[in-house]
């Protein structure tokens, strides 16, 4: 049984020496802050620091042999997606970005699999390098932000993006960004504890109710973080859908909130194999693939011996979750 890791961030090999030598072809250059070394964007977007293990391919091996991962799905941090560059500019680096991630995954052809990035700041730019990603370079998906610069995922500019993803039948696995921004989170690390789930459950909510899953049922959305809070709330999703349709779109869409949350799937970051279990229980096996959050120190960085501590667990089940599910993904993406 191959053990899949879906939520594993990366810089690809290459890129920061890229940075460092062409940084004014994609808008970015490289800064030293009091952390290290951050990539500042064209328009004054600056990264956190950057993390030394990011592009480590050795020490990943290392640690993914360590937490029983066969394969990482390895995507971009999502700090390095670019969405603020103009639209020319970003399409240039996303198509950098991608072949030096194509690269990375040839190199170590058993171990990695590609997760690409796209110019989401113009959807029809991001449907040509989604399509090139997959058919071309042989990236078997798409990383994406909870919001592009400040617009929501249900922005009809994305509809051709939400084509492609849903032509291809690509899973799209998406992060949080900028979590919650305008709310007072900075405090208590709450941006991440509180902020990242919340910012994947609005952004899913604005697909469900904004028509996205509707219009395109053959997208293979990917949430993290255990979906945030969405499986918690989809009652009262439903609820609204009915009780106040007038304030929730019901005439924009369909299909009940419950059903549409049917077609995604959710990473088992929770850090509690009884949440897990709820998950589990909420979502049915077939839905949950594993997850790291690899490097991040509030990742899950065990995934596999999270698994195993969630009690009476089915055999079937935890191969589903441990593998079984993303071999299906990968085998309905249409090339």
């Amino acid at each position: 049984m191959t053990t899949y890791d879906v939520h594993a961030h990366c810089a690809p090999e290459g890129l920061l020496a890229l940075f460092a030598r062409e940084g004014d072809r994609y808008g970015t250059e490289l800064v030293d802050t009091d952390k290290g070394q951050a990539v500042r964007f064209a328009g004054g977007v600056t990264t956190p620091a950057l993390r030394p293990d990011f592009d480590d391919v050795a020490h990943r091996l290392e640690s993914m042999d360590a937490a029983r991962v066969d394969v990482q799905l390895i995507s971009s941090w999502i700090d390095l997606t670019g969405y603020s560059l103009p639209r020319d500019v970003g399409v240039r680096y996303a198509r950098m970005f991608n072949e030096l991630l194509a690269q990375t995954v040839a190199a170590h052809a058993e171990r990695f699999l590609g997760l690409c990035t796209v110019p989401l700041q113009d959807g029809a730019a991001a449907a040509d390098e989604l399509r090139h990603a997959v058919t071309e370079l042989g990236m078997v998906g798409v990383e994406i932000a909870t919001t592009v610069d400040g617009r929501d995922l249900d922005d009809p500019d994305l509809e051709p993006f939400w084509g492609a993803a849903a032509e291809l039948r690509c899973p799209v696995v998406i992060h949080p960004y900028v979590s919650l921004a305008g709310r007072g989170v900075s405090r208590y690390f709450l941006g991440n504890l509180v902020g990242n789930p919340a910012e994947s459950t609005i952004a899913i909510a604005h697909m469900i109710f904004g028509g996205v899953l509707d219009r395109h049922p053959d997208l293979r959305p990917v949430l993290l973080h255990g979906g945030g809070f969405a499986p918690w709330q989809s009652g009262r999703w439903d609820r609204g859908y009915d009780a106040v349709s007038h304030l929730t779109g019901k005439g924009g869409i369909a299909t009940r909130p419950t059903e549409l949350l049917e077609r995604v799937h959710f990473d088992t970051v929770l850090h509690d194999p009884r949440v897990l279990a709820m998950l589990v229980q909420w979502a049915g096996a077939e839905r949950v693939v594993l997850g790291s959050d690899y490097p991040f120190p509030m990742g899950d960085l065990t995934p596999v011996d999270t698994l195993d501590a969630v009690a009476d667990l089915a055999d079937a089940d935890r191969e589903l979750i441990l593998g079984g599910n993303v071999e299906r993904l990968l085998a309905e993406v249409r090339r």
